[in-house]
């Protein structure tokens, strides 16, 4: 039987999330120990711990950008909580660059823009909110009929998409 090429410990509670960076070179994991790993083929232990939910990191999410990837400058990190705030996180420096915190209630899904300039978050307080990550200042806000749990933007970033615990999937148009 074939063996992992690595196997990464270092949360103290069950993983809920791992996501490739846009380059293929770092791995993010977040946990219910409310932090979240990136991680390094190149070694065993993480690179760092990003620390600062006060409830279970549920999902995460890597900034897209044609800049990251012809640069050496890594991506910035996006981790949604149960404690109702999405996190962007610095990893030239392992902080936080800015604290999204409008939601009331779980967040579950994140999902960047394709051009990596807006951010869209879903919760449980069936809210779909649109960030800009720059300065981490709210400019969209849809309120549904049900709790969110997934959130998708279009491919040319004018549409996002997103879908509960409800029967029905909802369309937030960009442009206006």
């Amino acid at each position: 039987a074939d063996q992992p090429v690595m196997v990464f410990q270092g949360h103290s509670d069950e993983v809920n999330a791992i996501k490739w960076d846009p380059r293929g070179q770092l791995l993010a994991s977040c946990s219910v120990d409310k932090t979240a790993s990136i991680w390094s083929l190149n070694q065993d232990t993480s690179l760092m711990v990003l620390k600062g939910h006060t409830q279970e990191i549920y999902t995460v999410k890597w900034s897209p950008g044609s800049d990251v990837e012809s640069s050496n400058r890594p991506p910035l990190l996006a981790s949604a909580s149960f404690d109702g705030t999405v996190k962007l996180w610095d990893l030239e420096t392992g902080t936080c660059k800015h604290n999204l915190a409008k939601h009331s209630m779980s967040v579950y899904s994140i999902a960047f823009s394709p051009n990596g300039q807006f951010l869209a978050s879903g919760s449980f307080d069936k809210k779909l909110l649109i960030w800009n990550v720059a300065d981490g200042r709210l400019v969209k806000s849809f309120t549904g009929t049900c709790g969110i749990f997934e959130v998708d933007w279009n491919r040319d970033g004018t549409q996002v998409a997103a879908c509960g615990n409800k029967k029905n999937v909802s369309v937030l148009d960009m442009r206006h």
